[in-house]
């Protein structure tokens, strides 16, 4: 029996071949697959990631921070990683895709993204090196007492509730608004759970600078390296992605030149179109 929801096709150039680990095909597709409401979308090389057609969807924010974080430890992969309020699960396939023999640990509190990630997780058939909690990342209790990450990730919601109205999309509310807190909350629990020399890589609307600087500092970490991301050129910056050490680790921060995704007549650029590369997507 076919999935009830949406398989989309692959939209690659002509000759272009995925690269990186294949997925482990399921036996039973249909079981695994879209259901009502729901898409499979390419993501990595040939992984997929299921999404709600109605609902909170993978994006920017995702990409570049799971491409910088990626960029930022490739000289020492990480064993193990881990990301705080993980969603649908895109910054963690990214980095289970880009890193085959990492542990990849997610955390999400939204009953529907945990279904949607183990799912994804499943489909791809690397279920058995990550894994979705389901809670709230400001619980120390959600993950075991001894757990440590070389790598903790996570994509905060921008917006203090009372900011802006809530969203009545599936998810979309919670992604966007701080009912678990915000990037405060992010720094609090990667200093938690990072090992010693671990990396912390977030994202934040590009307006925090400050905000992220003061909630880094009060959780023991510093800004180690910033990159602000343009959407277009000739455009302001529409968020900013950090990765942050411990604060003795730190002697200043580093401010990248910007990405700039799109040009002036609307095309990607050379440098997003590395960043697609480097994440195992078609140019």
């Amino acid at each position: 029996m076919a999935a009830p929801g949406t398989l989309r096709p692959a939209r690659r150039p002509p000759g272009w071949r995925a690269p990186g680990p294949p997925p482990v095909v399921p036996r039973d597709p249909a079981a695994l697959g879209p259901r009502l409401r729901e898409d499979l979308c390419y993501l990595a090389g040939d992984w997929r990631i299921l999404q709600r057609v109605d609902g909170h969807r993978w994006s920017l924010d995702d990409l570049v921070t799971a491409w910088f974080a990626a960029r930022s430890v490739a000289g020492s992969p990480p064993a193990t990683i881990l990301d705080l309020g993980c969603g649908i699960g895109a910054v963690l396939m990214l980095l289970a895709w880009r890193f085959p023999a990492a542990r990849v640990q997610g955390i999400e509190a939204q009953a529907v993204s945990v279904d949607l990630a183990r799912r994804s997780l499943a489909w791809n058939g690397i279920q058995e090196r990550c894994t979705v909690a389901a809670g709230d990342l400001r619980d120390p209790a959600i993950l075991p007492a001894t757990a440590r990450f070389d790598l903790v990730t996570g994509t905060p919601p921008y917006l203090p509730p009372g900011t802006a109205t809530a969203s009545r999309r599936v998810q979309c509310g919670p992604c966007h608004l701080e009912y678990r807190g915000g990037i405060e909350a992010y720094c609090v629990a990667a200093a938690r759970w990072m090992t010693a020399g671990g990396l912390f890589v977030t994202c934040a609307g590009a307006s925090a600078v400050e905000r992220v600087g003061a909630a880094a500092g009060a959780a023991g970490l510093a800004v180690a390296r910033r990159l602000d991301v343009v959407p277009r050129a000739g455009k302001a910056a529409l968020l900013s992605v950090y990765a942050m050490r411990r604060r003795e680790e730190v002697a200043a921060t580093q401010v990248e030149p910007p990405l700039v995704v799109r040009d002036a007549a609307g095309g990607r650029t050379r440098a997003f179109g590395a960043v697609r590369r480097d994440m195992g997507m078609p140019l």
